[in-house]
């Protein structure tokens, strides 16, 4: 698995992609070229046998950083990707000199919340009805900012 920065010519995989795992609030293309525009952001995709595997985005402002998003490739889904992703995500938060991260989850997306517990991320407070009617947002916080120690 290779690591690299979100680039313009990975956006259609990506959007198709975001498509397929979020059905109901998949980001626009023009979303994504938007972001990847920020200074402040930071997009990195994971590529095998040239297809992308995840991404995920980072807004950091020291001393807070926010996931943007995260995403995992069905076909790579359960091998650990979303933990590598994470970890580096988090490795590049600590590099923009932050001390905390902040995300919103779907509270009905069970390996999504089982990751951000292994990373020892904690639940702040809950949207109701944020994603759809009966999908909350669980916003959570992972202060002091620290990689995952074990895979």
């Amino acid at each position: 698995m290779k690591l690299e920065p979100m680039r313009w010519w990975h956006i259609d995989e990506v959007h198709a992609l975001e498509q397929q795992l979020f059905p109901v609030d998949a980001w626009s293309k023009e979303q994504f070229w938007s972001e990847l525009a920020q200074p402040t952001r930071s997009y990195v995709v994971a590529i095998e046998a040239n297809e992308i595997m995840g991404y995920f985005g980072l807004f950091a402002l020291a001393p807070e950083a926010d996931v943007q998003t995260i995403a995992v490739n069905p076909k790579a889904q359960g091998k650990g990707l979303g933990s590598l992703l994470l970890n580096e995500l988090i490795s590049q938060a600590l590099d923009r000199g932050c001390e905390q991260l902040m995300l919103e989850v779907r509270s009905d997306n069970d390996s999504a919340l089982a990751l951000y517990a292994r990373f020892g991320f904690e639940e702040l407070t809950v949207r109701r009805n944020y994603y759809a009617p009966s999908v909350d947002a669980i916003v959570m916080r992972q202060r002091p900012l620290r990689k995952q120690v074990k895979q």
